[in-house]
């Protein structure tokens, strides 16, 4: 830290709503190279000393691109936050918005902000002793619905490398054979995984089983044989369990309308739950005519990341669910914002969840708050092989559902050793 930006952050600061509280004193960041290497981890350390023993500590994370964020984090957003009201959430989240966007900033800025408003909701739940949704003003539910993404426990990770490359987001890996792998199994015995999750109480699965024809075919004209082979493991589900089992179609935005179209055509019979990311959601003329075609349902979308990106798409009519991924959009406090809007319309709100433990307890609060979240997005390869490795708490999937956190805050810890500062990508700013 520079010798100006010390003086400027130890100087006495004139009063302000947004300096009465608990300061902030440290703010430290990790990247989980060994673990999920696009994974940013966020601590945000106060003044505040302990409730029931513990330290009053932040806890926030981030997706992707996770040095940039963390550089955003020190270099730019702990000039407002060393030494600001530790509880003083829309104060700091407004000041940050209002100047990042001054420089079209959405990129890892508000992946920067994300975390930062998950650490500082976490830390008012924690001085309050109550629960983030609590806060939000729940509860409106005791239990989320939530499905399963058909990841394997390496989907997101490169196991036995030690690059510190996070790969292309949205290109899933095919998996392999073995337990929990759930996306090579999605495809290659799509029956039987489907009976092994009914079985462990899921009643909604998502595939990505179009990811392959992109690969090979691309994503602007498919042909019937194409089609088939994508729509083929839905069908066998459908087989083998009936409607036991809700389907949902992952397209991760690799076609474009004409080949979204002939996809939308070919599970018609399938009737999923919904279809989303078909279509590359850059146009929402584009979305609105994708929908106007599409016999199925369609979802619209985590690729979107500004509030006035969904009140168009939800305006123009061109999505029967909208998905928000939290820890993208801008934290907690935005995705409130983005889910009341479509609650507005009439529009159900999904949560998305394919990276770290916190984006889905951000999610799980959120929809013990908004009365129009339908579904949380969870991976249980993730759960069951990732998730210890990462936080102090266990999230139990049961009949189809997660109960809400009851701990004060966000409902979960990063663990202790993930901060270390020999490992590559730690960083900490000081008061």
């Amino acid at each position: 830290m520079s010798e100006d930006f010390e003086k400027r952050a130890s100087s006495p600061r004139e009063e302000h709503a947004y300096t009465r509280g608990p300061r902030i004193v440290a703010i430290e960041t990790a990247v989980a190279h060994d673990l999920m290497r696009g994974l940013m981890l966020l601590r945000v350390h106060t003044d505040a000393g302990t409730v029931d023993g513990t330290p009053v500590i932040g806890h926030g994370e981030t997706y992707y691109v996770p040095e940039a964020a963390t550089a955003v984090i020190h270099d730019w957003m702990a000039q407002r936050l060393l030494g600001a009201d530790a509880a003083a959430v829309e104060s700091h989240w407004r000041f940050l918005y209002e100047r990042m966007t001054a420089f079209g900033g959405i990129g890892a800025e508000l992946r920067a902000l994300s975390a930062v408003d998950l650490a500082l909701w976490d830390i008012l739940g924690q001085l309050t002793g109550q629960p983030v949704w609590r806060l939000l003003g729940g509860p409106v539910r005791n239990h989320v619905p939530v499905y399963n993404s058909c990841g394997g426990p390496f989907y997101g990770r490169r196991p036995g490398e030690t690059s510190t490359a996070a790969g292309w987001p949205g290109h899933g890996d095919p998996g392999r054979p073995g337990p929990l792998e759930d996306n090579w199994n999605s495809v290659h015995a799509p029956a039987e995984l489907a009976r092994n999750l009914l079985e462990a109480g899921y009643r909604a699965m998502k595939l990505w089983s179009f990811d392959a024809v992109y690969r090979r075919a691309g994503g602007h004209s498919l042909s019937a044989a194409d089609v088939e082979e994508g729509v083929a493991p839905f069908l066998a589900i459908r087989d083998a369990v009936g409607d036991e089992m809700e389907l949902i179609l992952d397209g991760h935005g690799f076609f474009s309308l004409a080949a979204a179209t002939c996809i939308a055509e070919g599970m018609a019979d399938v009737r999923p739950l919904w279809m989303e990311d078909v279509l590359r959601p850059d146009s929402v003329p584009a979305m609105v005519e994708f929908r106007r075609r599409s016999p199925v349902p369609i979802a619209v979308s985590e690729m979107l990341m500004k509030r006035d990106d969904y009140r168009r798409v939800i305006d123009g009519g061109a999505a029967d669910f909208v998905m928000i991924d939290p820890t993208w959009v801008g934290g907690i406090s935005e995705t409130k914002r983005i889910a009341e809007l479509a609650q507005l319309d009439n529009v159900p709100v999904l949560m998305h969840d394919c990276t770290g433990p916190l984006t889905l307890l951000a999610g799980l609060n959120i929809a013990a708050a908004v009365p129009c979240v339908a579904w949380q997005e969870t991976v249980r390869a993730h759960i069951q092989t990732l998730y210890p490795h990462l936080i102090d708490t266990e999230v139990s999937v049961e009949n189809g559902q997660v109960a809400i956190p009851e701990r004060p805050g966000l409902g979960a810890r990063w663990l202790e050793d993930l901060f270390d500062p020999e490992q590559p990508g730690y960083r900490i700013s000081r008061l």
